[in-house]
């Protein structure tokens, strides 16, 4: 049996690229795909060619989304599992002063990039029976104080279950991984107790693993530091 394919949004560092690191770990075929087509292909060197696939994709544009998954089935003949990783963060100031510039990248990137990436990859995952994973937050069930970072991931939340709910009876099962405080390249220094990127990358693997007659649909996943339902870092 050929081994599974797995297209990763955001796959050059952080949560992303740990995934990468575990799927072939796990003898899966990966797609990573990122806008830093440097640590891509770094990426793709030292896992091995042969089973990795580095391509350079914007999730806000349609086109450079089809392209990189048709490069997917062209090199690998299939898709199984999107996991749709790709997000930013904002800046400080709240919806009184934050920069509007920062919540137009974050909206365009972790909502309108989310359902550009489902609707890319939906006739492939429909043949193949396959799986979305799809990078929500804690944040995206319990809202942050002025966050419009929060306000995406409550928007990605919504997309999983509605999409869950739109390919109801094909056989495509879809998982929401929602972290809480991710020591990630999102900051500038290591962050102490916070999860780390392969805390998250073996709950995506767990969900893949499941039979097919079973379906993760969330997994939340906190550091300890947050046990008591601080959000804050």
């Amino acid at each position: 049996m050929q081994s599974r394919v797995m297209f990763i949004t955001g796959g050059s560092t952080g949560i992303g690229a740990a995934t990468a690191r575990m799927a072939v770990g796990e003898g899966f075929r990966v797609v990573v795909t990122a806008r830093s087509e440097e640590k891509l292909q770094a990426l793709a060197e030292e896992l091995g060619r042969d089973q990795v696939r580095a391509v350079r994709c914007d999730v806000q544009d349609q086109q450079s989304l089809e392209a990189a998954v048709e490069e997917t089935i062209e090199h690998f003949g299939r898709l199984d599992v999107v996991f749709a990783n790709a997000g930013v963060g904002g800046e400080p100031g709240g919806f009184s002063s934050a920069p509007p510039d920062s919540w137009r990248e974050m909206l365009m990137t972790n909502v309108f990039g989310l359902a550009l990436t489902l609707r890319s990859t939906a006739a492939h995952l429909k043949a193949s029976r396959g799986h979305v994973v799809i990078t929500s937050s804690v944040a995206g069930r319990r809202s942050l104080a002025g966050s419009m970072y929060s306000a995406t991931k409550w928007a990605a939340t919504c997309i999983g279950h509605g999409f869950r709910k739109e390919l109801a009876g094909t056989g495509v099962r879809v998982t929401l991984i929602e972290p809480g405080l991710v020591d990630t390249p999102f900051f500038d220094e290591p962050k102490k107790g916070y999860l780390e990127s392969e805390d998250v990358a073996r709950a995506v693997l767990y969900a893949v693993n499941q039979p097919p007659h079973a379906e993760v649909h969330e997994v939340t996943l906190v550091p300890m530091r947050q046990q008591d339902d601080n959000l804050l870092p």
